[in-house]
């Protein structure tokens, strides 16, 4: 332990030496307005920005390359609340209770909110870390596709929270999103599938923000429009300083979930390819299931803001983990971030704590100053990003509609994408207004890939025999967490009848 401090404290003084302390700082910048612009997100950032860091030493190099990545994943919440257009993937979760409290008027609240969260589990996860590295790299080395499959039914199963009590239309939205993810080439055999009308497009799949941004972003602006018949709406907003305070003493109404949103997303992020978004997503179902007001949620619970945001900067944290300890990257960002240290001559693996620690100490260091800065910055500019919410609708519509072809357009480069993001848009606003959650279908996306990759390779590898996922210790508990969270709605529901039942006689 006293290794590890001293360690600590000569990262720590290198990272506020002045050039790596400048680039901290400008990097978070950087960061926050890359993660707040639709399309974008740290992986484009990241890949955009890495030819400039050949004018500085290595070490400030990848710290400031860290520090993008550490800003984007706090900037994806700024267009998440105040427009409902998700920044990034990592961010979609956001919305669902970022928006209809902005929309309330309390944007300030959902921004303090994430802010606060987010530095919590960043913090969180750099402690985590700093003590556990190597411990944590070895085991996450366990996970195969079987152990990989079964934390994605876990994630499945938490979806049922998220329909609240209609669990039919939930498990409906959740096959929904499973087969748009299966369009595109086969994983395995490599045969296109599900290919419409033979339309090229269709051969790449359904891009994950395509699919985000038209039902948050043009399926909201629709049902918006519809819900003032044209008129002129402007969000009551405000600011000052006394409420911000009022705001973040408010963290320990919901510190509990942020606590375990944090320990959950740096353990979903240390796992290879998993990455921030499946643990966002994953954070907030477990925070709605054992919520003790879950109807609230997708209303504006401050607690559905907080459980994502603390997350994903989690999971930010842990990605770096299997990259440093391993060399193999934890997350799109991370991979970029591997070859940008390789160029420099650094090698990623067990052996770099011994053969270069002036450089990891020096980016772990680097973790805690950026973590502290990116939250001062936030919490400066507050006032700044809820100030777009006092612009008539009648503004706001064309600027949210501009943005949202340009998110379309970003990822692929393809008119496909923008067309097929208008369709999304019209039938988001449609299932919002059968009532059916749209929120299980955007998150089935994501996993279903990962999903049906890992089960694949599992039937592969046991030549079809499913009892490898139970014959496994890791993989046989994660099935059993999940079969009890999809029976604790049922259960509850049970318990509370029988309640009402005796207190009625």
């Amino acid at each position: 332990m006293e290794t590890i401090l001293v360690s600590l404290g000569g990262g720590l003084a290198e990272a506020v030496q002045p050039l790596n302390l400048t680039m901290i700082i400008i990097g978070c910048v950087i960061g926050l307005l890359v993660g707040a612009m639709p399309g974008l997100g740290s992986v484009n950032g990241v890949a955009i920005l890495l030819p400039i860091t050949f004018l500085v030493p290595p070490n400030a190099a990848i710290i400031f390359l860290a520090a993008i990545y550490y800003g984007a994943m706090y900037g994806g919440a700024i267009s998440s609340i105040t427009l409902g257009i998700p920044g990034a993937s990592t961010a979609v979760a956001t919305v669902f209770d970022g928006r209809p409290l902005a929309q309330q008027g309390h944007a300030d609240k959902a921004l303090t909110a994430a802010a606060t969260a987010s530095f919590i589990g960043g913090t969180i996860s750099v402690v985590l870390f700093t003590l556990f590295a190597p411990p944590l790299a070895e085991f996450a080395l366990r996970f195969g596709p079987p152990e990989e499959f079964a934390l994605m039914v876990l994630a499945f199963a938490t979806f049922i929270g998220l329909g609240g009590d209609d669990i039919p239309k939930t498990i409906f939205s959740i096959l929904i999103g499973l087969v748009l993810a299966t369009i595109g080439l086969d994983i395995i055999s490599g045969k296109p599938r599900l290919i419409f009308f033979d339309v090229s497009g269709f051969l790449h799949g359904i891009n994950f923000l395509v699919l985000a941004i038209g039902i948050y972003g043009i399926g909201e602006m629709l049902w918006t429009l519809e819900q003032t018949k044209g008129q002129v709406i402007v969000h009551k907003v405000q600011t000052s300083f006394r409420a911000m305070f009022r705001n973040i003493r408010d963290v320990k109404h919901y510190a509990g979930t942020t606590t375990l949103g944090s320990i959950l997303g740096y353990f979903v992020g240390t796992l290879p390819a998993a990455g921030a978004t499946p643990a966002s997503l994953m954070s907030y179902g477990l925070a709605k299931t054992f919520s003790k007001n879950p109807d609230s949620f997708g209303k504006g619970n401050v607690a559905g803001v907080a459980a994502p945001e603390a997350a994903n900067n989690a999971a930010s944290t842990g990605s770096m983990l299997p990259m440093i300890t391993l060399g193999i990257p934890g997350s799109p960002t991370t991979a970029i971030l591997l070859g940008g240290m390789i160029i420099w001559g650094l090698r990623p693996g067990p052996l770099l704590f011994s053969e270069h620690p002036d450089f990891v100490w020096g980016l772990i260091g680097s973790l805690y100053i950026a973590n502290l800065f990116t939250l001062l910055i936030n919490l400066a500019f507050i006032p700044v990003f809820v100030r777009v919410l006092t612009m008539p609708f009648t503004i706001l519509a064309p600027i949210i509609f501009t943005l949202c072809i340009v998110g379309g357009y970003a990822p692929t480069q393809t008119m496909h994408d923008v067309w097929l993001m208008f369709v999304f848009g019209l039938a988001g606003y449609l299932l919002r207004k059968l009532n059916y959650p749209v929120a299980p279908a955007v998150l089935a996306i994501v996993l279903g890939p990962l999903a049906e990759l890992s089960l694949r390779q599992s039937l592969l590898a046991s030549q079809g025999d499913a009892m490898i996922f139970l014959e496994r210790p890791i993989s046989a508990t994660c099935i059993a967490l999940a079969v009890a969270l999809m029976l604790y709605p049922s259960v509850r529901r049970l318990l509370e009848r029988r309640k009402r039942a005796a207190a009625t006689e």
